[in-house]
């Protein structure tokens, strides 16, 4: 629930803080104090739009800040998670600051965020009904939701949604595989050339660096035993020049050290290997030059072997793994366009009999839409009456859409009619402020059990309703804020009486300008604004009745 509102330099209003608590809130005063800008400021935090303009004069920024107590709201915290919002365990803060340039900054438990993800997460937790409109009662989807959930048809919903998804799902691959094989056909001639080419070549992976190797060894062969010989005759050579005779020579050196300081002999493994690798690489040497071929024959069926590969790579890669891949890719398309026939034929039938399904599953969920809608439309009826609605008729009217959609094969619509003589009308489209408040109220108190929203926020939900109703309306908030928390802006006595928490706004000149400001009343407090209200603070009788107003509501409690 709202546990605080914090709105600073907006409009009217300096710098003020309104604790809430849970059941029914009301806030009071004379008309123009700046009770709606405190409501305008809540639907600040939802998304609304805003301007420059509704900074304060003076200053150069808006400030409205709330805090909420979020329990263990499941659809709070997973809209918090998808937004990358920290929810911890202090609940959470949202805050939202318009520059009087018109920039917005928004944020959401001390990091920024948007104002589009403070709406997102605000419509998890706040329900606000001003006099002109009705925020989430007034869109098609909510209705249904609305309608199902007092219906008791979220596993039919479910039902329905997976049966949806999958036909969908299948539709799509359906449609792939088919745009493929189509595809495919006009490419098989194309693809089998380069199969066959690829495939032809018999080419082997890390061919074409073995071919540029032994092409180098070939057209070089001469040179290469040339200089072999020569490595070998430098390092095994007769005269003193050669690496072995040198070393022989080091090695008597050595031995004569020896005799004389044998600290030298430990000398002797490194010249020991010295030896070894030196007759070791004259040994490689002579291998190598004795292993060198002399083949022109085939020095060009290697030549012809790489320009082979080379027009392979001109067409189908730049390597020879690559080539192999293309001739791969070209098998599996193919493949694809031999069996792509009888796989349609598979997920058509698949798709057929989820289709049937998801046909039957619509069917149960209008049924049970159908009935529901007869049981909420009496629901509502009965309760306008004592609202200030005494001809207000209505109804929810089921109508079949062309083809199934995620929530079921209906189209859901409030309808409602007012006065008599007129046409049932989509809740929408009615135009009065209060009849449309005094609607979303029976709505409310009907769907109190099956509304997730915890906070509902109604702006001058009396207008134009006279005392006898407002008890009836008071009644029916006072039903309401069992369940919920509900804030309400009222002019009646009646329902101020029935509040467990009563703040009162007031407007002042402060500077030269005129200026809000907010007080939580105590009970003698509470006393004077509800004698107020009734028509005056100074008649003996009215005060009286304030009194009766109060101690009856204390006494019901």
């Amino acid at each position: 629930m709202l546990t605080e509102l914090r709105v600073k330099d907006l409009a009217v209003i300096a710098d003020v803080t309104i604790p809430l608590r849970a059941g029914l809130n009301v806030l009071t005063g004379e008309t123009g104090a700046g009770k709606s800008m405190l409501v305008d400021a809540l639907a600040l935090l939802l998304g609304e739009r805003a301007s420059g303009d509704l900074v304060r004069p003076g200053a150069d920024r808006a400030v409205v800040e709330a805090v909420f107590d979020i329990g263990k709201d499941a659809d709070v915290a997973r809209t918090a998670d998808e937004l990358g919002v920290d929810l911890g365990d202090e609940g959470l803060v949202v805050r939202r600051e318009i520059s009087a340039g018109g920039r917005n900054r928004a944020w959401a438990n001390g990091s920024p965020t948007t104002v589009a993800a403070l709406g997102k997460l605000g419509s998890f937790l706040v329900d606000l009904h001003g006099q002109h409109e009705a925020q989430s009662l007034l869109k098609p989807a909510a209705q249904r939701d609305i309608l199902d959930a007092f219906g008791g048809a979220e596993g039919e919903r479910r039902r329905v949604r997976v049966g949806f998804d999958t036909a969908e799902e299948l539709r799509q691959r359906e449609a792939e595989l088919s745009r493929r094989r189509d595809d495919i056909r006009k490419r098989a001639d194309y693809l089998r050339h380069v199969l066959k080419e690829i495939t032809g070549a018999q080419i082997r992976p890390g061919e074409d660096e073995s071919l540029e190797s032994e092409a180098r060894r070939l057209g070089h062969a001469e040179e290469l035993t040339r200089l072999a010989a020569r490595l070998a005759d430098i390092l095994e050579g007769d005269d003193e020049r050669g690496a072995a005779p040198s070393l022989g020579a080091a090695d008597k050196a050595l031995t004569a050290l020896e005799r004389i300081d044998p600290d030298t002999g430990k000398w002797r493994a490194l010249l020991d290997a010295a030896i070894a690798q030196v007759d070791e690489l004259a040994r490689l040497a002579r291998d190598y030059g004795a292993g060198v071929e002399l083949d022109p024959g085939r020095l060009g069926e290697v030549e012809r072997r790489r320009d082979l590969l080379y027009r392979l790579r001109q067409k189908y890669g730049a390597t020879v793994d690559q080539i192999l891949e293309t001739g791969n890719e070209a098998k599996k398309e193919l493949d694809t366009l031999d069996t792509a026939d009888g796989d349609l034929a598979a997920l058509s039938e698949r798709r057929a009999a989820v289709e049937r399904e998801l046909e039957e599953a619509c069917s149960v969920l209008t049924k049970k839409r159908r009935a529901a809608a007869t049981r909420l439309s009496r629901a509502v009826e009965h309760l306008l009456p004592g609202l200030g609605l005494p001809g207000g008729k209505f109804s929810v009217e089921i109508k079949a859409l062309e083809s199934p959609s995620g929530s079921g094969a209906d189209q859901v619509a409030f309808l409602v009619q007012l006065n008599v003589g007129l046409e049932p009308r989509p809740l929408a489209q009615v135009a009065s402020g209060g009849e449309l408040s005094r609607l979303m109220l029976a709505l409310k108190v009907v769907l109190a059990a099956h509304d997730a929203v915890p906070t509902l926020v109604f702006d001058e939900v009396d207008s134009g309703v006279g005392a006898e109703v407002g008890i009836q309306v008071a009644e029916a908030l006072a039903k309401v804020g069992e369940s919920r928390q509900v804030l309400v802006i009222t002019h009646l006595a009646q329902i101020a009486a029935r509040a467990r928490h009563h703040v009162k706004v007031t407007k002042a000149p402060k500077q030269g300008v005129a200026t809000a400001d907010v007080s939580v009343l105590d009970a003698g407090e509470r006393i004077e604004e509800v004698a107020r209200l009734l028509g005056g603070v100074k008649d003996p009788s009215l005060r009286r009745h304030a009194e009766e107003l109060l101690s009856g509501k204390a006494s019901r409690e």
